[in-house]
C-alpha cells in the first residue's frame, strides 16, 4: 500500500487504524496530510472556492465513512481522489435536473476526432480559472474525460447522460475554453 510522501509507511498505518477506530486525532492527522492535494481535485470540479470546500468536506466524510472498504490494492492518493471525484459528481448531480439539457453531439457542428489537449500548453491556475466558468455539465464532462481520463461511455454512466451528450459538452467545453484562452492571450499582448 502507498503511504503518505510525509510519513514512514508505520506512521501511516497507524493513522489508518486510528481512523478505522474513529479516533479524531488520526482523522485530523489523514485530513491535513490530503486536504490540500484534495482541495486541488474540488477546485476543478467546483464553480469558487467556497464549492470546493463543501466538495472536499462531504468527500473527507465519505473518506471517513468507507476507508474500510479500502483494501490497500492500489494507491491510497488514487482511492482518496476518486471519492472526491465522486462527491463533485454528486454533488453536481443533485444539484439541478436541468443542467444537463444540451444539444446532442451532431458530427456536421462537433470536430468528431479526439485531438490532442491544448491544456498542457496554459498554465495551470488560469487554466483552472476559466474551467471554474463553464456551465456546471461541460465544466463535469471536460474534467471528467480530460483529467480523470474518463471515456465517453463512463462519463454517461456517470452523470445520467447519454455518450452524444457526453461529447457534445466536451467539444463545446474545448470550443468554449479555446476561445477565452485565445482572447486572454491577445489581451496580454497588447
Amino acid at each position: 500500500m502507498e503511504q503518505s510522501n510525509y510519513l514512514l509507511p508505520d506512521e501511516f498505518q497507524l493513522i489508518l487504524k486510528g481512523c478505522l477506530a474513529g479516533e479524531r486525532a488520526s482523522q485530523a492527522k489523514l485530513y491535513h496530510l490530503y486536504a490540500d492535494r484534495m482541495m486541488s481535485v474540488c477546485m476543478w470540479y467546483a464553480r469558487n472556492r467556497e464549492e470546493a470546500e463543501e466538495v472536499l468536506q462531504d468527500g473527507f466524510m465519505r473518506v471517513f465513512t468507507y476507508l474500510h472498504k479500502f483494501t490497500g490494492e492500489g494507491s491510497f492518493d488514487g482511492w482518496i481522489r476518486k471519492i472526491m471525484v465522486n462527491a463533485a459528481l454528486f454533488k453536481y448531480r443533485n444539484k439541478s435536473s436541468s443542467m444537463y439539457v444540451v444539444t446532442e453531439y451532431n458530427t456536421d457542428i462537433h470536430d468528431s476526432k479526439e485531438e490532442a489537449s491544448f491544456v498542457s500548453n496554459y498554465d495551470e491556475r488560469e487554466l483552472m480559472k476559466i474551467v471554474q466558468l463553464l456551465p456546471p455539465a461541460y465544466r463535469m464532462v471536460f474534467n471528467l474525460h480530460v483529467f480523470e481520463g474518463y471515456n465517453h461511455r463512463e462519463i454517461a454512466e456517470a452523470l445520467g447522460i447519454s455518450k452524444g451528450t457526453s461529447k457534445s459538452n466536451l467539444a463545446d467545453a474545448r470550443r468554449i475554453l479555446q476561445a477565452s484562452l485565445t482572447v486572454k492571450k491577445k489581451v496580454a499582448t497588447m
